[in-house]
């Protein structure tokens, strides 16, 4: 029996969903856009004159539409929870992008939302669906590495104004919509890796979180280092930044008993193993999709988001995504407070 088709309405019309979302939607062979909807009603015209459908400033009016089957949310962080809420009370499924929510409460709504509607709602964590942390966690579940001991882990880049359809000055750069900057941006994508990669939950942070690149006009965080601790008791770092110049750094490494893991440190192979005994291992994948030109489609997100409707079985549900914003929100509260912080007394919330 044929599969339905997914009639989508994509809610925000903005680059992640000009480059990564929409192309991987059209190009999908069950998918069918039907709604691509922005308050700047000319950025959805251009996608859908592109991919197809038809252009609303409305999200409201686009969520309720009885031809859509499927919402996909990359607006502003703000309005991840009203949109997903809304979406899944009209019993659409729902992608979402991350930071899932700016707020435990909003978590907690999300997925309350989804348990009463029966619909799939989806994180798009799309790091633990890249090829080399695929490989690299195979590797760590064989046991190569022992007993995981530390581990460090980075995301930084310029900044997104090179990159976001509304440049500097733009909703990354205020708190009232975007909740958080750099940790919201990136930190949250190694948060939610870590965690993922390692089969581990963090339990403690300690964190410094700071607009300190000082080169555009913000109120929000633009670097951020923060100390992880993690159930089973490995250790580890984490980095935030927008004040990575040029390039951009993606890298982690884990450290165990028995040798070292590197992914995505080198230009040719994407990940390495150092093993004490003196074995190496090269191994190239398909390297990490990036910001650049030619980069951003075919992370495997919207292919994950169909799977998940059609077998009603989510690896990335707003439970996952609700931890993984424990481990910024603890950030930034060991960031205020000068604290350590427990992800629990977050999670308590949640």
């Amino acid at each position: 029996m044929a599969k339905k088709t997914l009639g989508v309405a994509m809610i925000g019309c903005g680059s992640i969903a000009t480059h990564r979302h929409a192309p991987e939607a059209a190009a999908h062979p069950q998918v069918k856009l039907l709604t691509l909807c922005d308050p700047v009603l000319a950025r959805a015209k251009a996608l859908a004159d592109t991919f197809g459908g038809t252009p609303c400033a409305d999200w409201r009016a686009a969520v309720a539409q009885p031809a859509v089957d499927a919402v996909v949310v990359a607006c502003p962080n703000y309005l991840h929870a009203p949109v997903t809420i809304a979406a899944l009370q009209a019993g659409k499924h729902v992608l979402c992008e991350k930071p899932m929510a700016t707020s435990a409460a909003e978590a907690t709504a999300m997925m309350a939302a989804a348990k009463a509607s029966g619909k799939t709602l989806m994180i798009a964590h799309n790091q633990r669906l890249a090829p080399l942390h695929i490989r690299a966690k195979q590797l760590l579940k064989s046991g190569i590495l022992g007993r995981i001991v530390t581990f460090r882990t980075s995301f930084a880049h310029p900044g997104p104004e090179g990159w976001s359809v509304e440049g500097v000055g733009g909703w990354f750069f205020q708190k009232e919509k975007a909740f958080v900057g750099a940790m919201g941006d990136l930190g949250v994508h190694k948060a939610d890796l870590v965690r993922w990669l390692l089969d581990d939950e963090v339990v403690e942070v300690a964190a410094f979180v700071e607009a300190i690149a000082g080169k555009r006009q913000s109120d929000v965080d633009d670097n951020a280092i923060c100390l992880l601790r993690m159930a089973s008791g490995a250790v580890g770092s984490l980095t935030a930044g927008w004040s990575h110049n040029p390039g951009c750094d993606n890298s982690t490494v884990v450290y165990g008993e028995k040798g070292i893991l590197r992914i995505d440190t080198d230009p040719v192979y994407t990940v390495i193993v150092e093993l004490a005994d003196g074995e190496r291992q090269l191994i190239k994948t398909k390297a990490m999709q990036t910001n650049d030109e030619g980069g951003q489609t075919d992370s495997g997100i919207m292919a994950t988001f169909v799977e998940s409707v059609n077998t009603g079985k989510c690896p990335i549900p707003g439970e996952e995504g609700a931890k993984s914003l424990a481990v910024i929100l603890a950030c930034l509260e060991s960031a205020e407070t000068k604290r350590f912080v427990s992800v629990g007394s977050v999670l308590a919330g949640v």
